[in-house]
């Protein structure tokens, strides 16, 4: 049985990592946040201690290291973006093994800071990146394997998940510490296409905005139109009332099934890594260039009919 430290316990994908360490017969041994409302631990690991302030997380942490039998294995990180670095590094420190949400960190200088870490403690960091254990995307990444088309493959990439006020009054709507909705909701889908159209060979940006954001990424196997959005506004007429979510992925035309299957990702995620898998810095580095190239890019207008259909609405 492993030991767990958890930092981030109140947010919205913390319930996530306490189910994947306890559903893999480990323990959740100490939780941080800033915030107290965090009474999920209840169902999941009453036992758990549990703070509201860093230094006295860590010196707990410090203190259940001078014992073998009670030193901390690993540290989930699941707290804002912008704190993913130090929380992070706070962890390898701790002489812990780091598991973290995506995105990793937000620039591949960071990434390099976070390989020098590991060198210096001997530990390891691990990413989250469920959309590589779903099922679909698996059986789409042997497709394209199988088929190895000569001709790259037309793909549209839709996602919108409406978020009310709140979003843009909390860190999530702040780009210095969300860096932004291609960031913050695009990361994992542009670690999928990776995953499975090879490297990233050209990137446009055609819109950003607080709420939503446009482009287009050319990979070895694949042109990709993508958009972005937190606005419900932008629902289509088909799922506008009935639905907050809207997820899409067309392949040359085809439809990918994509609504179902999510659930247990990070249950997954965990079992890899605990058997010796995993995703590290150098898998994540991909996706982390990509989001850092799209935050810096000059926007410009689309060309070739590379403009996603969604865009029309917006210019």
């Amino acid at each position: 049985m492993k030991r767990f430290a958890l930092i981030g316990a109140a947010g919205y994908i913390a319930p996530r990592h306490m189910r994947a360490i306890k559903d893999t017969g480990n323990e959740l041994v100490s939780a941080y946040d800033i915030n107290d409302s965090v009474g999920i631990i209840d169902s999941i690991s009453p036992q758990s201690e549990f703070f509201t302030e860093f230094e006295r997380f860590t010196e707990h942490a410090w203190t259940l290291k001078r014992n073998t039998e009670t030193a901390l294995d690993y540290v989930s990180v699941c707290s804002p973006n912008y704190l993913h670095h130090a929380h992070i590094a706070a962890g390898l420190r701790l002489g812990c093994d780091v598991i973290c949400e995506k995105p990793l960190v937000p620039t591949p200088v960071i990434l390099d800071e976070l390989s020098l870490i590991e060198r210096e403690t001997g530990k390891r960091v691990y990413n989250i990146l469920q959309l590589r254990h779903h099922q679909a995307i698996l059986d789409l990444k042997d497709k394209v394997a199988r088929e190895a088309s000569e001709h790259k493959y037309d793909v549209d990439l839709t996602y919108i998940t409406s978020r009310g006020k709140w979003y843009m009054e909390s860190w999530k709507g702040d780009p210095r510490k969300s860096f932004g909705v291609a960031t913050n909701i695009g990361v994992h889908f542009y670690d999928m296409l990776h995953f499975i159209f090879g490297n990233l060979q050209r990137s446009v940006v055609h819109f950003t905005g607080e709420h939503k954001a446009a482009g287009y990424l050319e990979y070895e196997k694949a042109r990709v139109r993508w958009f972005l959005s937190i606005d419900a506004n932008d629902l289509p007429a088909s799922v506008k009332g009935k639905k907050p979510t809207y997820r899409s992925i067309t392949v040359s035309g085809e439809e990918m099934e994509f609504s179902e299957g999510f659930t247990d990702l990070h249950t997954t995620s965990y079992r890899e890594i605990l058997s010796g898998g995993g995703y590290g810095i150098e898998d994540a580095r991909h996706c982390v260039e990509t989001v850092d190239a799209i935050r810096s890019a000059a926007i410009v207008g689309p060309q070739n009919q590379e403009g996603h259909p969604f865009l029309q609405q917006l210019i």
